[in-house]
């Protein structure tokens, strides 16, 4: 039966998306340390898109290296000679270190080498987004030009705003961009807002636990799409809703619901969910001059099937577009870079702090995958590239041996006492990096089945 539920059209859609935005992530991820340890003249003796653990898909030896395609898509690796990586190979590091072995070179070309592949996932953020800003140019909603404000939900009313307020200022500071609102709010500790509420300046203080709030309950707050759409006319009903069988039709207007006139597209929704398992009236102009009521009992899902269309919301939405030059998308998309590496690490900040309950917001490939949009869109995928490449930078980064910021803090320590770990202490270190990673890799797999299984 759960199965049967699955829309695998979609999930072969986002899967596609996902392996082929890994793919160019790990490619070049690992080709920063392949050239730069052909660089050093270390040998490398495999390069590799994902991992062969038994076997691989293709292979094929050049020169003295290995390049193949494994069939465990959850990452892929550089081997280089005389480097205790996760192949832990014991029984070359038994032997005198050579000339071309990766522990044979200086602590600075070691960390060099280990910093690499870091290096390529910034680097490619930074193209990614300069070369989007250039194609596409950079759009965006302007928060205090929302002809309608926002809609408020149930948490957003609860810390003081309203359908219909107009955010005009976060601690004193003048908004800009809508879409930048709420991970501004969530991230920065945000304590007030300054909205327009009917041509007047009203500020609201904010709870100190907002942010844990959100994350811990998955309660929704002012994203992206909270803003505020009059009633339009509705595009689809699915067959097998109420809807359908109550007898709406597609390009009805909806004007009412028990004789209280609704006007704005979260007002119709809010009247639907406060009547669950009981029967409505909702009056709807049909043909744009027949006034039809329709009885509908709501289910428990709260929605009776039907959507609005869209195809007029760029006349009531504004957008303001930033269009760039080549060369003068470069420095926007640097900057863009570092603003969601920043953004990233104070995401991970407020994840780890205390307040936030890691295990229910830790994901894995699902998870990962399911960002995706359900249909392919190239400025959406290369979007997603770019962060997962930010991500993939930072989370790289850590001082987890097992992981080039493990690595890389192991050269630093050489380089400053002047003393080499030794290689039992790095086959230690290794083993209890590995045994860090594959837990945290199946945690990460397990909370995406069990959220399967539960929705």
């Amino acid at each position: 039966m759960f199965l049967a539920t699955i829309p695998w059209a979609t999930v072969g859609i986002k899967a596609a998306q996902l392996i082929l935005s890994l793919s160019i992530l790990v490619i070049l991820h690992e080709f920063g340390h392949y050239i730069t340890a052909k660089i050093f003249k270390c040998r490398v003796e495999k390069f590799y898109l994902f991992f062969d653990a038994w076997f691989s898909i293709v292979k094929k030896k050049v020169g003295e290296t290995e390049y193949g395609i494994g069939w465990i898509p959850l990452g892929g690796y550089v081997k280089i000679t005389g480097m205790i990586d996760e192949s832990m190979d014991k029984e070359q590091m038994k032997l005198p270190p050579q000339p071309y072995e990766f522990r044979s070179k200086p602590a600075w070309q070691r960390l060099i080498i280990m910093l690499a592949g870091i290096t390529m996932n910034i680097l490619l953020g930074f193209t990614i987004y300069s070369m989007m800003l250039w194609h596409w140019g950079d759009t965006y909603t302007p928060a205090q030009k929302l002809p309608y404000g926002i809609y408020a939900d149930s948490l957003a009313q609860k810390v003081g705003l309203q359908s219909g307020d107009i955010i005009t200022a976060i601690d004193g500071k003048p908004t800009t961009r809508f879409e930048e609102i709420p991970l501004d709010i969530l991230l920065n500790n945000v304590k007030t807002i300054t909205v327009n509420r009917g041509g007047n300046a009203v500020n609201i203080s904010l709870p100190s636990d907002l942010a844990s709030q959100v994350i811990n309950k998955k309660l929704h707050f002012l994203t992206a799409t909270d803003i505020r759409i009059p009633i339009q006319t509705l595009d689809s009903i699915v067959d097998t809703s109420a809807a359908k069988k109550a007898g709406f039709l597609k390009n009805d207007l909806v004007i009412g619901v028990n004789n209280q006139p609704v006007k704005f597209w979260d007002e119709f929704s809010s009247a639907i969910k406060s009547n669950i398992n009981k029967p409505v009236a909702v009056q709807v102009l049909r043909n744009q001059k027949d006034t039809v009521i329709l009885n509908v009992t709501v289910p428990e899902s709260g929605t009776i099937g039907v959507s609005y269309s869209t195809k007029d919301l760029d006349k009531i939405i504004p957008t303001d577009t930033i269009r760039y030059s080549f060369f003068g998308a470069i420095p926007a998309g640097i900057s863009k870079g570092c603003g969601t590496l920043v953004s990233y690490v104070r995401q991970l900040r407020i994840l780890f702090g205390g307040k936030i309950n890691v295990a229910q917001n830790v994901g894995g490939p699902v998870s990962i995958a399911n960002l995706f949009p359900a249909m392919w869109d190239w400025q959406s995928f290369w979007s997603l590239t770019a962060f997962l490449s930010m991500m993939l930078a930072i989370m790289n980064l850590l001082p987890i041996p097992g992981l080039d910021g493990g690595h890389a803090l192991f050269c630093i320590y050489e380089i400053i006492t002047r003393r080499k770990p030794s290689d039992k202490f790095m086959e230690y270190a290794q083993v209890a990096g590995m045994i860090i990673l594959f837990g945290l890799m199946i945690f990460a797999f397990g909370n995406d089945i069990f959220k399967l299984f539960k929705k």
